[in-house]
């Protein structure tokens, strides 16, 4: 099944398919429709306090509307498509209130216990989804979860091709409470309730979150064109909305061109030579299970072939191709014609095989399979694994073998309509039909799945946060990133990462935009799980960022920052830090750890002494080698020894060394 419960049956998700059919009969209401407010307002919402506040639903089209709300009312009219707008004065903090859309027959719709207070929507990848019962002391803190100030709406995973303006599942706004806060988002929740210890108001919070999503599928499709990212990519998806046929022969054209251009006069694998050596597949089960060495912790792309043997009628019935499970992105080919391709570990491959496709006689069926993760491969069951013709019994494919890659690439172009790595369609269903909602702020978390690009992720993350201010309709909507925590093995020596450079890109777009903030997480992360539990720590800097930016708190947003590094005398480098909170101090030893010196060149990086000299300056000790550019904490998963007064870690960066 997807991760919405449906089942992938061919190159576009039925997914995609439901939501183009959905969007289309919003564009007009019953001449005697009754009014009827967006599904964001409902009972239990939050609205923001202290500014005008947008509501919006349907009526009959040229209606006249008035839309009641604690004391006042204001007018409203629907208009020829039966779309109505209204804008509710500012209210301050309180309620509950009642909620009311009514046209000059009385006809409409209430809504009970509406609450004015602080509305933040949360947003990201997993650990943004990981809920409260997978953090830290999670009965405590459930059992313990009576604030029913603090409101919650959860948007399920969906996707779309094309901008919807209601949500294709339903939404539900619900008070905290033991029996609720369980499955809601552990980051989001444990940031409000950090709030409310000085912010003594409602809270209102909308997550719209998905495991292992890039940030591309939340990003505008307005957003990525103007910044000219993903070019054919983008004419893939645009195509797609009215042709899935003609968009999968584009989308077979940008990807194989994308292996020609890295395999320069190599044999096409999906053709049928194929090219290389090819070994027998041992099991269709995961490859890190094959007991072969260069498999055993493998991520990367591995090709699949087998063949088959048809009848001239065999080959004129319709067919569909079964590949079972595939972990976790895959293309697959007949006959040297792309047929589809999927994404997502558990989701059992079903393509449509397109006529002429098949020929009498021997026919080659090809599959790459991309990992990126955990295990990877085609994971069978070995039953699943077939040909379907029309009409006749279904033909096991078996006899597979396969071949690893040799381009080495671990960063193929991905699918426009691939759910987590697609192109805006995760925006698509479930952040633009959230609409104009008036809101306080947006927390972000999200980047494992983009580390590896993180030369692209500084603009893309502030092309995001523009496209967030446009759509809530506030210029200078402060946006909060939690960069990412530590994970993986410590290192031993320096090392390039993908991580640390993405966790820079974070912090220079923070640093770019005076309305974001950022939450240092790399001392709170599991080296042994990509998502950690202490979500209550990770809330306690989200709030404090928060009280810094929006409400002027003269605490330091984040911990100690670096700002400078500059070559003091022929043994010695001095690094400056801001936003120290006391002193700059070392935990566990004397010194602090972590830091290096580097030449020019990439690789060039040694660990070096370093002592505190004030209570905001280290000094590095040069020793043998260049000292161009300093890097402290620079690894997918260092050891950070730097705190200050405040018990906050000094973040990860690289800076340039002055003379």
């Amino acid at each position: 099944m997807s991760p919405a419960g449906r089942p992938v049956v061919s190159v576009l998700s039925p997914r995609l398919g439901l939501a183009l059919t959905l969007f289309l009969p919003l564009l007009s209401v019953p001449a005697s429709a009754q009014p009827q407010f967006h599904a964001m307002f409902q009972d239990h919402a939050v609205l923001q306090r202290g500014q005008p506040v947008e509501v919006w639903g349907t009526a009959a089209p040229g209606a006249a509307l008035v839309v009641r709300f604690d004391s006042g009312e204001v007018p409203a009219r629907a208009d020829d498509a039966g779309r109505w707008r209204a804008t509710l004065p500012a209210h301050a903090p309180g309620g509950p209130y009642t909620l009311s859309v009514a046209d000059a027959g009385g006809a409409g719709q209430t809504v009970q216990d509406i609450l004015v207070g602080d509305v933040w929507f949360c947003s990201g990848q997993s650990n943004m989804v990981q809920q409260v019962n997978r953090a830290l002391d999670s009965e405590s803190e459930q059992r313990n979860a009576t604030d029913r100030d603090i409101r919650m709406l959860t948007v399920q995973n969906d996707t779309a091709l094309s901008p919807q303006s209601q949500f294709l599942r339903p939404v539900r706004w619900q008070p905290t409470s033991p029996e609720t806060v369980g499955d809601f988002s552990a980051a989001c929740y444990f940031t409000a309730r950090e709030l409310k210890k000085t912010l003594n108001i409602p809270m209102g919070l909308v997550v719209a979150a998905w495991s292992g999503s890039k940030i591309q599928a939340w990003t505008a499709e307005d957003v990525l064109t103007a910044r000219k990212d993903n070019v054919e990519t983008l004419e893939v998806l645009r195509l797609a909305r009215t042709d899935a046929g003609a968009a999968l022969k584009a989308w077979a054209r940008v990807w194989e061109n994308w292996w020609r251009s890295r395999n320069s006069g190599a044999a096409e694998p999906w053709r049928q030579s194929g090219g290389g050596t090819w070994s027998s597949v041992p099991a269709l089960t995961a490859w890190e299970n094959w007991g072969v060495p260069e498999l055993s912790a493998y991520n990367g792309m591995v090709w699949y072939r087998t063949r088959l043997m048809l009848s001239a009628e065999q080959a004129r019935r319709p067919a569909t191709l079964h590949l079972g499970r595939i972990d976790e992105v895959d293309q697959a080919w007949i006959n040297g014609r792309m047929v589809g391709t999927g994404s997502g570990a558990g989701d059992l491959r079903h393509y449509t095989v397109p006529a002429g496709v098949l020929r009498a006689g021997d026919n080659d069926i090809v599959v790459n399979a991309l990992d990126t993760y955990g295990a990877g491969g085609m994971a069978g069951p070995a039953e699943a694994v077939r040909l379907e013709l029309q009409g006749a019994a279904p033909i096991p494919l078996t006899g597979w073998r396969y071949r690893l890659d040799t381009s080495g690439e671990k960063q193929p172009p991905r699918a426009p309509w691939e759910p987590t790595a697609g192109l805006s369609i995760i925006h698509n269903a479930m952040v633009a039909p959230i609409g104009p909602y008036t809101l306080k702020g947006a927390l972000w978390y999200q980047g494992e799945s983009d580390t590896g690009e993180p030369q692209l992720y500084a603009d893309r993350l502030g092309a995001l946060a523009g496209q967030w201010r446009r759509q809530f309709g506030n210029a200078t909507l402060p946006v909060f990133v939690a960069q990412l925590a530590n994970y993986g093995a410590p290192p031993s020596r320096p090392a390039e990462s993908g991580w640390a450079d993405l966790r820079a890109a974070q912090a220079q777009a923070v640093a770019r935009d005076p309305h974001m903030g950022l939450a240092v997480a790399i001392d709170i992360g599991d080296r042994y799980d990509i998502h950690p539990t202490n979500k209550q720590e990770l809330g306690r800097r989200f709030a404090r960022a928060i009280r810094h930016v929006v409400f002027g708190a003269p605490e330091p947003p984040s911990g100690p920052v670096a700002v400078a590094a500059r070559r003091i005398d022929a043994t010695t480098v001095e690094v400056r830090f801001s936003d120290v909170t006391g002193a700059l101090t070392a935990y566990s030893n004397a010194r602090p750890i972590g830091f290096e010196l580097c030449g020019r060149a990439a690789g060039a990086c040694r660990y070096v002494d370093a002592r505190i000299a004030t209570a905001n300056t280290v000094l590095l000790s040069i020793g043998a080698g260049a000292a161009d550019r300093v890097r402290f904490c620079w690894a997918d998963s260092p050891v950070c020894t730097l705190f200050d007064g405040a018990h906050l870690p000094a973040g990860p960066f690289e800076r340039p060394v002055t003379p």
